[in-house]
């Protein structure tokens, strides 16, 4: 399980972006951390996988546990030895190299199972193994998240945490996406999804958090989640008012979801 208590996290020594963030990943579940730009979402991820320092930032207080074990200042190869892999916002796949030294790359801490692992993404991304030998940086941004998801599988991780997998894709890919995401954890990975994109990530979410300037400001069930009114009317746009038009982003934002939240 994974165990994020009280944190807050400071980029350099000035700028506070999580104000006292507290979640958990359970084993074998889905958790959705959703919040619009900004709230601190990626800081979160960069926490967990020790990416912090690469930004000037640090973790000044609270802690990050991982089955027991401290890690709130491990460095990102322990990380990863741990068994957590992330697939970064943006996907940062190796132009320069071809989908199977990208693929090489996510087995470093677990060459023994490399030729098992390798053979498993194929058969997940058929598209990669028929471009495996294409450099990723001419590979569309469809096929370069495939290679990243693949890339973080490499390393046979207990927990993948995903930076916005659906940013920048057609809708047609984003439900790819949700469904090897599900697939991934039917299999006993664990799941952080971090995204803006509620609909996909709710619907496949054992529980989700809500973010708001660096800190929690709802929580519940996916379904849970999906249904409540200020979630709808914000990040899905599906509630109006009794005129049947639909809300301003500013009306939403900074007067009845902000006066109900931010207290």
């Amino acid at each position: 399980m994974l165990e994020i208590s009280n944190l807050e996290v400071v980029y350099n020594e000035v700028a506070l972006v999580l104000r006292g963030l507290s979640i958990e990943v359970p084993d074998g579940s889905v958790v959705a951390l959703l919040g619009s730009n900004g709230a601190g979402k990626t800081t979160t991820a960069r926490a967990v996988t020790g990416l912090l320092d690469n930004h000037e930032g640090k973790a000044t207080k609270g802690s990050i546990m991982w089955n027991g074990q401290d890690i709130t200042h491990l460095k990102p190869s322990g990380i990863v030895r741990a068994g957590i892999s992330q697939v970064m916002e943006g996907r940062r796949c190796f132009g320069e190299l071809t989908v199977d030294e990208n693929l090489a790359t996510g087995a470093f801490t677990n060459r023994a199972n490399a030729k098992k692992n390798y053979d498993r993404v194929m058969e997940l991304f058929p598209r990669l193994l028929e471009r495996n030998k294409q450099l990723a940086g001419y590979m569309s941004g469809g096929e370069q998240q495939m290679l990243a998801i693949g890339r973080a599988m490499m390393a046979e991780p207990k927990l993948m945490i995903l930076d916005e997998p659906s940013l920048g894709l057609a809708p047609l890919l984003v439900q790819q996406v949700r469904d090897v995401i599900k697939l991934i954890n039917s299999e006993g990975t664990s799941i952080l999804l971090i995204e803006q994109n509620a609909m996909m990530a709710l619907s496949i979410a054992d529980y989700g958090y809500v973010m708001e300037n660096g800190k929690i400001v709802m929580d519940g069930s996916g379904e849970k989640l999906l249904a409540d009114d200020d979630v709808k009317e914000f990040y899905l746009g599906l509630h109006g008012d009794d005129t049947g038009e639909r809300k301003s982003f500013r009306d939403v934002k900074h007067y009845k979801r902000r006066k109900k939240w931010a207290s």
